[in-house]
């Protein structure tokens, strides 16, 4: 398999050659600079692969791989094929990545939110940080910042006592701090920054939005870009929703083995794929990461591997380390090996190591660091990935 790392661009505190450094080849990136919605173009993407490829001649080779990601527009999400100038716009960024020979694309359907956490530097008993889900604290913020109308009837009075107890000892620091984690778009995330009452009026434009509808949505996007893909040779690869469950009252179709099957039935494409994160998926205790990894095999080009630990609620989890947790990694990577070994050269899967801790030199306080991407927690899970991967190879 190709080993992958997600860059976020020039401005990116991890340079490439720190990339080159960590062993990996392949890189993972986006034009993030363009707004939500807009066509990426042809020149645009050239010089962001030139960049990349060429912009240090004489250093280990590097290939921009795999674009993550092309937001998908909310009115995509609302509307489907009715949405017709974003779908075209998401079309024309297509054309434009495949023309520039990059043949993979990940993408997600989460309305309103991206992936979402609580705490961005929850410490660790070894003294690095993780990034955490802390139900509670989640629930303080949806019952007594956001104020949703309807969360109250979702938790049961155990939880809501126990929310309000956190949020009374809440400083007005960590009030903002929690909207700023979830309300303001973590890196990578390909939804806006809001405020709290925007927040309020994105949920709302959503109320009469069902699983049944949004899927249906999913499925009228992809039976119009699709077709576009397979001509192009592109393999577009649907990103779990993360957490896997409902938040905010929203739907969430992308959470279970189940709901990527019916996507397929839906939507037969051969470009119709899967991005199997396991750090997302495992959050479920239903996900069986190993088997899913086996039956949507032909439908993996990229991975995301780490691993998520739950806690004892259940509802809470943490960023573990790749090869721990509730994910059991090596019997993942043997089906993806055993499915990348069917391949031609051309076609091998792309994995990159997703998450890494906040550690070593990186904890330094002058340092800049993207929550879940800082350069040592990364090259340690590649590490440990490429380690299990060698020896899996060499049995």
């Amino acid at each position: 398999m190709l080993e992958g790392w997600r860059w976020y661009g020039p401005d990116d505190p991890v340079s490439l050659d720190d990339v080159r450094q960590a062993g990996a080849s392949d890189i993972v990136s986006a034009l993030h600079q363009v707004p939500i919605g807009e066509a990426w173009t042809r020149k645009a993407v050239e010089e962001r692969k030139n960049f990349i490829e060429n912009g240090q001649p004489g250093r280990s080779p590097l290939t921009w791989s795999v674009v993550e990601s092309i937001p998908i527009p909310d009115d995509v999400k609302r509307l489907g094929g009715k949405a017709t100038k974003s779908i075209e716009a998401w079309i024309a960024s297509l054309e434009a990545v495949a023309a520039s020979g990059i043949k993979i694309i990940c993408y997600n359907f989460m309305p309103v939110v991206d992936w979402c956490r609580t705490d961005l530097e929850w410490e660790l008993p070894n003294g690095a940080r993780a990034m955490r889900f802390d139900q509670d604290r989640f629930a303080a913020f949806e019952l007594h910042i956001l104020k949703r109308p309807a969360a109250a009837q979702e938790y049961s009075p155990e939880q809501q006592a126990r929310a309000k107890t956190l949020f009374d000892q809440m400083s007005q620091a960590d009030i903002d701090y929690l909207v700023m984690v979830i309300a303001s778009a973590l890196p990578g995330s390909t939804t806006e920054p809001m405020t709290i009452p925007q927040f309020r009026d994105r949920l709302e434009t959503y109320r009469d939005i069902t699983p049944k509808i949004l899927r249906q949505h999913l499925a009228e996007f992809l039976a119009r870009v699709t077709p576009v893909a397979e001509q192009l040779g592109v393999s577009l690869t649907l990103h779990p929703d993360d957490p896997p469950r409902p938040l905010f009252g929203l739907p969430r179709i992308a959470s279970t083995a189940d709901d990527y099957q019916a996507l397929f039935d839906a939507v037969p494409s051969k470009a119709n794929g899967i991005c199997l994160c396991t750090g997302s998926l495992g959050v479920r205790p239903e996900n069986n990461l190993p088997d899913m990894a086996e039956r949507f095999g032909p439908r993996i080009a990229f991975a995301h591997l780490r691993a998520t630990k739950r806690e004892a609620d259940g509802l809470s989890f943490y960023e573990s380390d790749h090869l721990d947790g509730d994910v059991d990694m090596v019997a993942v990577l043997k089906a993806l090996l055993k499915e990348n070994a069917r391949r031609a050269p051309d076609k091998r899967i792309v994995f990159r190591p997703d998450h890494g801790h906040r550690m070593l030199d990186d904890l330094a306080a002058t340092k800049r660091t993207n929550p879940g991407y800082t350069a040592i927690g990364r090259l340690r899970g590649l590490a440990e990935l490429r380690g299990a991967i060698r020896a899996i190879e060499h049995r």
